[in-house]
């Protein structure tokens, strides 16, 4: 190729050259001049080309030279790659068979172990039949023995041996029936009690309802279908979500919302209210709907609080706190709104630390605060006391409102005026005649427990008490347990609840498990 290249440069410039002379019309004489020149001119580019010739030449044995020596040494480490791999698998091949030998052997004492063990198995088996044969024939010899010294039979002597004993222990016997018959005396008065508590627990539902409930009107009883849904499928969803039990029975125009939780059951009713107003009434609007009013009651309680914190004059408090003030509107101690005892409290501790030359707006605020954490037993552990003490201690609080959370319950000696203040208000506003029922603060307090029971096991979303405490609902993640442990789960509850719980009558525990994929197409 280098040849041919340079044989059309000397070509291209021969031809040059006859141009040049052709237009510029040189003579013969000056002719034979000229070609010598280029005749000289093509023999130095013919040596130029030769010389490039050579070196190219050279070059191209350079490479070649460098490529068989980068093949050699590629070739020399293949091989010893090669040898190496081969001593690998020779020493992974020994070791293997030595492997295989010892669990042989390990294999054959095992073996002959168990043999000589089945040996010892008979023999100790023949052993043991001879002994029983011969524990046999002693007692037959010692039978013969007491009847030839004693003249009656076996059976004889059974006889006169039982009526002995039975003259001896009448006495004994006596006195086991009386016990048996007292312990039957209290045992049936348990039960008679029982049978009773179980009678009386039938006929709470008028007195609850009368504070557990919540009435929504509907315009028209064909709503009432739409609500239940195909297969219960509508009111399925709104119990498992919202926590409640809801009532559909022949009331014209109404359905009942029932639940100790006051929080929960006013976003129920203000959800199924939503609802029927929509008239979409189906699984994805449901959860829509309650996903918004939560939005909408956590914004409400925050600003009722805010306007309560103006309305007494008390300075700035911390947001957390205010929210729980006004989520007091939905907690209730003994029969009493929590909030309305609360607003008591603060108003009668700021009028008597005026009379007594106290800080009227720190006894406000001691008192707005002294039950803060009954917003809080719902969904944590502990009496209100050391979780109102323990929050007001996280934002700061003045020493005097630490005080008066744990002295209004005895837990400390009052050390202010402010604190006496609260102390008396507080017993001013809880002592009146009709404030506080203590029948349904106990209903309350047991299905509490309840849901605080099954709340604690491991895997478990959400826990409601519904049907008066008579059913405890368990939600559980699907993705942490499975179809046998929430049949597991439902019964390990079922026994806490028995062993922890004072109830009448019987608590259905229902474990509902349900997996859910959501994705979205854009």
């Amino acid at each position: 190729m280098l040849n041919e290249i340079l044989i059309g440069g000397v070509t291209a410039t021969v031809s040059g050259l006859i141009g040049f002379f052709i237009s510029k019309k040189i003579t013969n004489a000056n002719f034979d001049i000229y070609v010598e020149k280029a005749k000289a001119q093509a023999g130095a580019i013919e040596n130029e080309a030769q010389m490039l010739l050579y070196k190219a030449n050279i070059k191209s044995q350079e490479i070649e030279l460098e490529a068989v020596k980068l093949y050699e040494s590629a070739k020399e480490r293949a091989k010893a790659d090669l040898r190496q791999r081969e001593d690998d698998i020779i020493v992974k091949e020994q070791n293997f068979k030595r492997y295989k030998q010892n669990e042989e052997k390990r294999l054959q004492d095992e073996v002959a172990i168990l043999k000589s063990r089945q040996v010892d198995l008979k023999r100790n088996e023949k052993s043991l039949d001879s002994l029983k044969k011969r524990y046999e024939e002693k007692i037959d010899e010692a039978l013969g023995a007491i009847e030839h010294c004693a003249g009656m039979t076996k059976d004889e002597a059974k006889i006169v041996l039982f009526e002995k004993i039975e003259e001896k222990s009448r006495a004994q016997i006596a006195h086991i029936v009386r016990r048996y018959e007292n312990e039957a005396k209290v045992e049936a008065k348990k039960r008679a009690n029982y049978i009773l508590a179980q009678a009386t627990s039938r006929y709470a539902g008028e007195f609850a309802a009368e504070r557990l409930t919540n009435l929504v009107h509907l315009f028209d009883d064909e709503l009432k279908g739409r609500i239940i849904g195909k297969e219960g499928r509508n009111i399925k969803t709104l119990e498992t979500l919202l926590g409640v039990d809801i009532i559909i029975d022949d009331t014209p125009n109404a359905i009942l919302v029932s639940s100790f939780n006051l929080y929960r059951r006013a976003i129920a009713t203000k959800t199924i209210e939503l609802l029927i107003e929509d008239g979409r009434i189906q699984p994805a609007r449901i959860e829509e709907i309650y996903s918004k009013v939560c939005d909408d009651f956590d914004a409400n309680i925050l600003n009722e609080g805010e306007e309560i914190i103006a309305d007494l004059d008390i300075g700035v408090m911390h947001p957390e706190l205010i929210k729980l003030i006004g989520k007091l509107r939905y907690r209730a101690s003994y029969g009493q709104n929590a909030l309305a005892h609360t607003l008591e409290v603060a108003h009668l501790a700021g009028i008597m630390a005026a009379e007594m030359g106290g800080d009227v707006r720190l006894a406000k605020r001691a008192g707005l605060l002294h039950d803060i954490g009954k917003a809080l037993t719902h969904e944590h552990d502990g009496s209100h006391v050391d979780l109102g003490a323990a929050i007001c201690n996280r934002y700061n609080e003045h020493g005097v409102v630490i005080n008066a959370i744990y002295a209004h319950h005895g837990y400390e000696e009052m050390n202010s005026i402010e604190c006496g203040a609260v102390c008396a208000a507080d017993a001013l506003s809880a002592a009146r005649p009709g404030a506080r029922r203590e029948v349904l603060e106990s209903f309350l307090k047991r299905v509490t427990e309840i849901e605080e029971i099954a709340s604690e096991h491991t895997g478990v979303k959400q826990a409601y008490a519904i049907n008066a405490g008579r059913e405890v609902r368990v939600i559980v993640n699907a993705s942490l347990v499975n179809d046998d442990e929430s049949v597991l789960m439902a019964k390990e509850i079922a026994k806490e609840i028995e062993e922890k719980v004072q109830y009448p009558g019987e608590i259905k525990v229902n474990v509902i498990r349900e997996s859910r994929a959501v994705e979205f197409a854009r």
